[in-house]
């Protein structure tokens, strides 16, 4: 299989805001690695040839040649007789001694809370069922009749009469999304996605063959209580001229910028949408984690003005973001023949989903009540620390009123992101930079900062960001760590 090829102008614009006030090969070369280890550039891409990145970037050659000396010095490039310079990344590396007392690296690429306290108890529960399954196959690529049930019940109690033909049961929602791209979409179709967003979702976007459509979301910092984030007239003119197939959207607690479409902007998104027969997916995995949100909003679908030959609107759920990430259940919800359709279309991925978890999440959803409670109080605590030590530390930075969801989408006042980010991991800590929320190497001046960690993990990721801080401002990262890639939860 021939290697990608990125060209100079497609690198040109991935580099953003990279220069330094120190040599340019070494902000360069530091530039690329950060692209590599976030995985902005993939593994085995072919890096333009050292004439044509110089003559895009206003570059002697002899810099260039530099830059991917030090990447190829550093184990993130090898160069290959007739491939060129092709991206790797680099073996492990024994490192003596944490940056930060010997605590190890911090992974703040996750926003993701730990284990409710009802869970030990649900799967002891869930475990004693199982024998009661074990006759049959175990292969279940629908889901079991009472936890889909269970689903539709939740729907239901928020405001969404649901029944359980309308619910499929995915192995997480990251599988409901690759399944509803690869059935409703077609290689050059277009797909309207918000930005920033969720980066494993313009991931499946693009594997399916779409080409994506952006509309800004809430990148104002400072968001006050009630404001919306979306440019409803924009969006309503994107989905009128490109026409998209699909349209992903993240409506409650919008991941990173923790922004909620209000009720009027649910309604005019999904009217334009019906009106150009653009299929609505409203990724709903954060809407139940409100800490103080004033309104009440209902499950996007639910403003919908359904008739015979309107586009339909598809909701994906999770366990994982309001029980616990290692309970690998999600779940769409959509009119019985797209349910039907996608059922048949589901067996080319995995042939079903596990029955223990399944349980598991069955035992759970009577108690969500409880659980949204439990985690209101956690993402409160949450939200306040991050405020405080953004305060204390970076009086300058700007982090909008949250009134829900897992990270804060903040500002930094300067394009330095990815340089921040590279630097933090000489001091111990993971975060994404905020281009890897984006496309093209947009929202260098955003970072994204998890709320969901406990306030001795919060503070000494702010100690490894002060560190990092003055260091981004003003000169090249040195690379020291070479951190395995970092998924973002």
């Amino acid at each position: 299989m021939p290697n990608a090829q990125l060209t100079a102008r497609s690198l040109g614009t991935l580099l953003g805001e990279w220069r330094g006030n120190g040599a340019h090969y070494q902000a360069l070369a530091d530039r690329i690695r950060l692209l590599v280890l976030d995985g902005r550039i993939p593994i085995d891409t072919r890096l333009p040839a050292e004439r044509d990145l110089a003559g895009r970037l206003d570059l002697s050659r002899t810099t260039v040649t530099a830059a991917y000396r030090e990447l190829r010095e550093a184990g993130f490039v090898d160069s290959v007789r007739g491939s060129g310079s092709l991206t790797r990344l680099p073996g492990p590396v024994l490192v003596a001694a944490s940056p930060l007392g010997g605590e190890g690296m911090l992974d703040f690429t996750k926003a993701a809370l730990p284990a409710v306290a009802s869970l030990p108890a649900a799967a002891r529960a869930a475990a004693e069922e199982l024998p009661h399954f074990l006759p049959d196959s175990g292969y279940d690529p629908i889901g079991l009749p009472h936890l889909r049930e269970a689903i539709a019940k939740r729907y239901g109690e928020r405001g969404l009469p649901t029944d359980a033909e309308q619910i499929l049961v995915t192995v997480g929602a990251q599988q409901a999304i690759a399944l509803l791209a690869r059935t409703f979409l077609g290689r050059g179709d277009r797909a309207l996605v918000e930005m920033p967003t969720y980066p494993h979702a313009t991931e499946s976007l693009r594997l399916a063959g779409a080409r994506l459509v952006p509309v800004t979301v809430g990148t104002t910092p400072g968001l006050e209580a009630g404001a919306d984030g979306w440019d409803v007239d924009a969006v309503e003119q994107t989905i009128r001229r490109a026409n998209p197939a699909l349209a992903y959207l993240i409506p409650d607690f919008h991941n990173p910028t923790g922004a909620s479409m209000s009720a009027e902007t649910r309604e005019r998104v999904l009217a334009a949408a019906a009106s150009q027969g653009t299929i609505v997916v409203g990724d709903e995995t954060t809407a139940e984690l409100d800490i103080d949100r004033a309104d009440h909003l209902l499950p996007l679908a639910a403003y919908g003005d359904r008739r015979a030959g309107d586009a339909p609107v598809i909701l994906i759920g999770s366990a994982s973001k309001s029980m616990w990430g290692g309970l690998r259940i999600g779940w769409i919800r959509a009119d019985r023949p797209l349910i039907r359709k996608l059922v048949a279309a589901k067996p080319s991925t995995d042939l079903g989903t596990p029955i223990l978890e399944q349980l598991v999440v069955a035992r759970m959803l009577p108690q969500m009540g409880e659980i949204v409670e439990e985690r209101r109080a956690q993402l409160r605590s949450g939200r306040d620390t991050v405020r405080r030590l953004v305060a204390e530390h970076f009086p300058t930075w700007t982090v909008p009123h949250l009134h829900g969801g897992l990270a804060a989408w903040v500002g930094l006042g300067a394009p330095v992101s990815s340089a921040l980010s590279l630097g933090a991991r000489n001091h111990g800590l993971l975060i994404a930079a905020g281009p890897r929320f984006g496309l093209d190497g947009a929202f260098e001046r955003f970072l994204r900062i998890p709320i969901t960690s406990g306030e001795d993990e919060t503070i000494r990721a702010f100690r490894a960001l002060s560190r990092a801080w003055a260091t981004s401002l003003h000169q090249p990262v040195p690379y020291t760590d070479p951190a395995i890639l970092a998924d973002v939860v």
